[in-house]
């Protein structure tokens, strides 16, 4: 079965300010490794995909650095956006785009800033999810909750759908009763105990044709403007009809436009060593920790502190030293020094920046 990933790099990636700009967003960045997340995303799917089957989609400010960083990405598989309209538009451009190819080609959406453990478990949970898509449903890929997590959101597993495979690798899909937004801490501590919930990865699956047909019938206002778009395309207007009518489209999530109001939702549970990176907190999960705790990045040196998060990557070293659960970044330019269980909050800093007129550190 021929699957058509799509990456979606539209995102700014404001919580890990002051390492991303709207420049370099989140998804340009190696905070996983050694390469960028975008690269590290592409570079999971083969042999499940080719790069010849490959989307990615990003707006114009990073089309450029998009191309320079996946060299081998057909230049016709770009996807560029006028402007940011949030995932649901996303969805159904790139939609259009894969069924010019293919009627009925099975998509697999994926979020360009997610970190995988074990890429070939994933692949294994992609290829199940294609299976049920290929039959016309829409998929979710859900992950097995390890921790009463309260940064995701979270999916309520419905009745049972016939398993896909056998034995120790067989995946066990079921129906989604409904999604749940992120709880607190004492509800995801429930959900743990109780089963019968999985995280939200916010990776989906369906044929192109498939979603075309649930964003009408959900959404009939971006229904009809992808309509017109799809008109024009392949055309030499395609460009200044996107331009015109792409703003125009509601900004909304796929999540809340689609999948919330949708009876056709499956999930596949999967576990494959899944975090979403959505803080610097986050990091603890994804690199290596010293014996007591803290993760180090570039210059970095903790002296009796435990659960740190150091990030040095200008040109002098950073030392931390008697304090826990603290994360300090310092990008050259500009340092930031926050309590861990507060990383989320690292937006409101680009926020004050912003209302300070200090563009040059945005």
């Amino acid at each position: 079965m021929r699957i058509y990933p799509v990456v979606m790099a539209g995102g700014s990636g404001t919580r890990f300010w002051p390492l991303s700009r709207r420049n370099r967003p989140k998804q340009f960045l190696a905070l996983d490794g050694d390469r960028p997340l975008l690269a590290a995303t592409v570079d999971r799917l083969p042999p499940l995909a080719r790069i010849e089957e490959t989307y990615v989609v990003c707006g114009p400010n990073h089309a450029a650095t998009a191309r320079q960083i996946l060299g081998k990405l057909p230049r016709s598989n770009l996807i560029v956006e006028p402007c940011p309209r949030n995932t649901a538009p996303c969805v159904g451009l790139a939609a259009l785009h894969v069924k010019r190819r293919e009627a009925k080609g099975v998509m697999a959406m994926l979020p360009a800033d997610h970190h995988v453990a074990r890429p070939a478990d994933f692949r294994e949970a992609l290829a199940a999810g294609a299976r049920l898509a290929a039959a016309g449903a829409v998929v979710t890929i859900g992950i097995e909750p390890d921790r009463p997590e309260t940064g995701y959101g979270y999916l309520k597993v419905g009745p049972r759908l016939a398993a896909i495979g056998r034995g120790r690798k067989a995946f066990h899909p079921a129906r989604v009763e409904r999604f749940v937004e992120k709880p607190d801490v004492v509800t995801a501590s429930r959900y743990l105990a109780e089963g019968g919930y999985l995280w939200n990865s916010g990776i989906f699956l369906f044929r192109a044709d498939v979603i075309l047909d649930e964003i009408r019938r959900s959404m009939p206002v971006l229904g009809e403007q992808l309509e017109v778009i799809d008109r024009a395309l392949g055309l030499p207007s395609y460009a200044r009809t996107l331009k015109r009518v792409f703003p125009a489209a509601p900004s909304i999530s796929i999540d809340y436009g689609v999948m919330e109001k949708s009876h056709n939702i499956a999930v596949v549970p999967a576990s494959f060593g899944w975090s979403d990176v959505g803080s610097f907190a986050a990091l603890s999960e994804v690199h290596e920790q010293d014996d007591l705790g803290n993760v180090k990045q570039g210059d970095a040196i903790v002296i009796e502190g435990h659960r740190n998060v150091v990030v040095a990557q200008g040109s002098r070293p950073v030392t931390v030293v008697g304090v826990d659960d603290v994360v300090v970044v310092d990008a050259g330019d500009a340092v930031l020094v926050v309590k861990k269980d507060r990383a989320q909050d690292v937006r409101r800093a680009v926020e004050e920046m912003s209302r300070r007129g200090r563009d040059d550190l945005l």
